[in-house]
């Protein structure tokens, strides 16, 4: 790896770095919440693996649009190639996450459901725990969904970009 693939992928990383950090205080100042309630928060509605998931997709797509954009001469478009595929694979992974953990959450609401017996007295802890596991279930697919369909997006329309 030569040295100007280094910087501009440590300048890549540091601006992905910035945007988050960025994106954490305009959402604390929204929310009124702080950084560490912010990712209880998040751990507990969308799960440590749907996060680490969705953020491994989101980074190789970063990636592979960095790429493309340090792609020079007459085979631009060849090298690209490749990168326009890993991003359109990104985005198709992103979908299948949050599909995956809508189907996990409402697998685990009625696993929920047939665990314990339903009593007047069982109802409200079977309710809440239901509604937690629903909730999981339905957070990840929206936001899964449409940033899968952004990340196909922006990549369909850079490869026509780089084409044309």
């Amino acid at each position: 790896m030569s040295a100007s693939a280094i910087s501009s992928t440590f300048r890549l990383g540091s601006g992905i770095f910035g945007i988050l950090v960025i994106s954490l205080a305009i959402i604390s100042w929204y929310s009124s919440m702080n950084v560490q309630e912010m990712l209880l928060w998040g751990q507990k509605v969308f799960s440590a693996s749907f996060v680490i998931g969705y953020l491994v997709l989101i980074g190789t797509a970063a990636y592979a649009w960095h790429k493309i954009k340090q792609s020079k001469g007459n085979n631009k478009s060849k090298q690209s190639a490749l990168w326009f595929e890993l991003g359109q694979q990104c985005g198709n992974g992103l979908a299948t996450l949050a599909l995956t953990f809508t189907l996990l959450g409402i697998s685990l609401g009625i696993g929920v459901l047939s665990e314990q017996p339903l009593t007047p007295e069982t109802i409200q802890s079977i309710i809440q725990e239901l509604t937690r596991q629903f909730s999981m279930a339905f957070m990840t697919t929206v936001v899964g969904l449409p940033s899968a369909t952004l990340v196909r997006a922006i990549f369909s329309v850079k490869q026509q970009q780089v084409a044309g």
